[in-house]
């Protein structure tokens, strides 16, 4: 992208403070709040900054991309994960998915399966899997992130809360051997936790980039879950660590 010098502004601005709200780019800047929101979208298409409610940030800061972006990121890994994790829910078993990368293509991996029971926070996921198949969605409402379409906050949560499904899959920020499974956002890492209360299976999936990285908030430790299913093997006191938590580690294999 060739950026004009406001743009250049913009990001000199967001290196300084790593988050900075619309408002206060508006008054830097000398421009309307319209004027900034137009200028903020190229770099937010491009993933030179994330935006927020009311604000952007730098990737690198926030700790994720934005969530378009993030789809196109080891995409076959994550497709290889969705893939196995959908052959192992039948037909006319219920589900309940957080909102994330994996398993919005877990959700895409589950479109030949029919009279599914869903109960989500994604938009996506309740775009791909509702009225097909005689499935039933039910979707959690709350505040909707403008990056990846999600629900979350109280309502969400009291949502889910209802809930008993047989499988809880949940995506990871990061997951580190001391902490266990962790998100950069703690809206998110608070739902996730709860998601995988909700199931007779709890499962969590996430590609291999997520190893060794350490999020912000834990969503929960390795004994919470049942199942971590990957697409490559995770550092040894990784796995030691999920063994000794009494959990399964299952790598898919990339064909």
């Amino acid at each position: 992208m060739h950026y004009s010098r406001r743009h250049a502004d913009i990001l000199k601005l967001i290196q300084e403070e790593g988050t900075i709200t619309i408002a206060r780019l508006a008054e830097k800047l000398g421009v309307s709040l319209e004027t900034v929101r137009r200028d903020v979208k190229p770099l937010a298409r491009d993933g030179s900054v994330l935006k927020m409610h009311g604000a952007i940030g730098l990737p690198s800061v926030v700790g994720e991309a934005p969530f378009e972006r993030r789809m196109r990121e080891q995409a076959n890994a994550k497709r290889t994960i969705a893939r196995l994790v959908a052959a192992t829910i039948r037909d006319g078993e219920s589900i309940m998915l957080d909102t994330g990368t994996t398993t919005s293509f877990l959700a895409r991996e589950l479109l030949n399966h029919r009279r599914l029971t869903v109960v989500t926070n994604s938009s996506d996921i309740a775009r791909t899997l509702a009225t097909v198949n005689g499935n039933k969605v039910y979707m959690a409402g709350g505040e909707l992130r403008s990056d990846s379409g999600a629900a979350f906050g109280v309502s969400a949560i009291e949502f889910v809360s209802r809930f008993s499904v047989d499988h809880a899959v949940i995506t990871a920020g990061a997951v580190d051997a001391q902490h266990g499974i962790m998100d950069y956002v703690l809206e998110e890492a608070e739902f996730a936790r709860v998601v995988l209360t909700k199931g007779k299976r709890a499962v969590v999936v996430t590609d291999h980039t997520k190893f060794g990285r350490q999020g912000l908030v834990q969503v929960c430790g390795f004994d919470a879950l049942g199942e971590l299913v990957t697409d490559q093997p995770p550092p040894r006191e990784i796995a030691t660590a999920v063994e000794d938590a009494g959990a399964k580690l299952i790598v898919a294999i990339q064909p």
